[in-house]
């Protein structure tokens, strides 16, 4: 058995120690994990140059993050590393849940067909990343990164920021007109700006166990599934879960006593048993090991002027519902394109506050969901431990119960229904709603909803209606034949989920933010300028 090959990422030395003067870029990136990664490639798309820096040069040892979301996957096929995602990656959709050694319902996250993407994959984190520099290397003239070049300090001076950078070579100074923090965690910039996190930290602890087998412990031809266990024969009294990873590598979380020793608990000698009271005599190997507690805390405010907080460096949530990087890649999605339009010239600056807006309220459902997930896993009181006593009991035999049941909401896609860049409206995908992929035909022969919509502002009409034209705007027209890309719904998939007639007004990331029954170019023009924060008086 082998596990995966770290290699290196060059070390170049930059040219601000090679004799040029001080580099002043559009956006400094901080971190190199997939979600500074990610939103240095949508900038890119965007024609936005950024330098990524980062303090390693490797990959994140460990899978860490394994679940994408078909929201996440969408995101990443924009920005060209999707279908390779897939490829590599366990499908599934299937959960069940597991009461003792009894299974008291499952679930199918996307029952319906008719997209490009399943509900989920599971990929470790050490290939997304692998794909994304990979990615992020199409773009030489657009991003610039720097691995070994650590930030120990910046400052904001109010239309810019100066970095201090160490490297091998020396330390260096750099300014940006936006700093992006994407260091995760344990964010040194937040660390030197003072911040604190708001939120809970449970004591409740888990240890993440990866294992290298031949023999598939979900059974010889069972397909890919989340399995998790309340109270398992063996591990009494505590939670399990169990998902698939590529390369014959699986993921087991176990929950430990509140008072547990984290270090002592990662030991060899104290895992190798406990996986061994799950797989049987199957032959195994400990890939990687880790012991986390559950938080769900965020920071107050993800924007500080020209510092903007993006993924874990701005909110963190436990693991159980993989809400965590899914969360970091729709921050990408939010303020990748708002941030373009800030530095082109074509929205007032206020419109990356929006970014904090309707992020924040993202993460707050995130944390919600995650709480509340959290809660019904490890019970903190008498009455909390009978009330799911109780509704475990009623779950083997009642439908009602089932729905109680609380192993991890997963991560959906955040509604921005209400808030102020949406245009009020009625309809089958209302605004605010992320779009919904569909199988199409067109000229060009099967293709799908989110192959066809490029990521800028664009209007998708639905039958016979005239779609007009709008400078900067896009033009699909579904079920018709007009003098711009028509499609038909193949399978009638589109006309389901949209309705056989009517207009939506699709923002860059993908969201709905206006919709209409027959648009003139005023009412497309008013709308896209209340989508680029250009009305925020008006847009209560």
């Amino acid at each position: 058995m082998a596990g995966y090959k770290y290699e290196p990422f060059d070390y170049v030395k930059p040219p601000e120690l090679s004799g040029a003067a001080p580099g002043r870029y559009p956006v400094a990136i901080i971190g190199a994990g997939p979600i500074g990664l990610a939103l240095a490639i949508d900038l890119a798309q965007r024609g936005i140059k950024s330098v990524v820096l980062d303090d390693n040069n490797v990959v994140s040892v460990g899978s860490r993050a394994i679940c994408w979301a078909k929201r996440t996957l969408e995101i990443f096929n924009r920005l060209g590393v999707g279908e390779r995602m897939l490829e590599k990656g366990v499908t599934w959709k299937i959960g069940r849940n597991f009461h003792g050694d009894q299974e008291i319902y499952s679930f199918d996250l996307l029952p319906e067909d008719g997209h490009k993407y399943p509900a989920f994959i599971n990929l470790q984190q050490y290939y997304v990343e692998q794909y994304l520099v990979e990615r992020a290397r199409d773009f030489p003239d657009l991003i610039d990164l720097r691995f070994k070049n650590k930030v120990t300090g910046h400052v904001d001076h109010g239309d810019h920021v100066t970095l201090a950078v160490e490297t091998p070579d020396g330390t260096y100074e750099m300014a940006a007109e936006y700093y992006l923090a994407c260091d995760g965690a344990g964010s040194a910039t937040r660390e030197r700006m003072g911040l604190d996190f708001t939120g809970q930290t449970f004591q409740e602890q888990f240890l993440i166990a990866d294992i290298e087998m031949e023999d598939s412990p979900f059974g010889e031809n069972a397909v890919p599934e989340r399995w998790f266990w309340f109270d398992p024969p063996f591990h009494e009294g505590k939670s399990a879960l169990l998902h698939a990873q590529p390369d014959n590598i699986y993921r087991i979380d176990l929950q430990l006593d509140v008072d547990a020793d984290g270090k002592a608990e990662s030991a060899p000698e104290k895992v190798m048993p406990r996986i061994k009271a799950i797989v049987g005599d199957k032959p195994f190997r400990l890939d990687w090991v880790s012991v986390y507690k559950f938080r769900c805390i965020k920071l107050d405010r993800f924007v500080h002027n020209r510092v903007i907080f993006v993924g874990d460096s701005a909110h963190v949530v436990s693991p159980f519902g993989a809400r965590g990087g899914n969360g970091g890649i729709q921050d990408v999605d939010n303020i990748g394109w708002k941030l373009a339009a800030v530095l082109q010239g074509g929205a007032p600056a206020e419109l990356i506050e929006t970014y904090h807006e309707e992020r924040s309220h993202g993460s707050a459902e995130n944390i919600l969901n995650s709480s509340r997930a959290t809660n019904f896993m490890t019970p903190k009181t008498p009455v909390e431990a009978l009330f799911r006593a109780e509704v475990l009991k009623l779950a083997h035999d009642q439908p009602f119960a089932r729905r109680l049941v609380n192993s991890g909401r997963l991560s959906q896609p955040c509604s921005l229904a209400g808030m102020r860049l949406q245009s009020p409206g009625v309809a089958p995908l209302e605004p605010g709603q992320p779009l919904l992929d569909a199988p199409l035909d067109g000229a060009d022969g099967p293709t799908w909803l989110i192959d066809v919509v490029p990521p800028q502002f664009c209007l998708i009409g639905f039958g016979e209606v005239d779609l007009p034209e709008v400078p900067g705007v896009a033009r699909i027209g579904i079920n018709t034949i007009r003098d711009y890309p028509c499609f038909s719904s193949r399978d009638g998939f589109a006309t389901k989920r949209y309705g056989q007639d009517g207009v939506y007004l699709i923002r860059p990331d993908g969201h709905v933010c206006a919709v209409f029954s027959e648009p003139d170019r005023h009412d497309v023009e008013r709308a896209c300028a209340r989508a680029q924060g250009k009305m925020m008086e008006q847009a209560v």
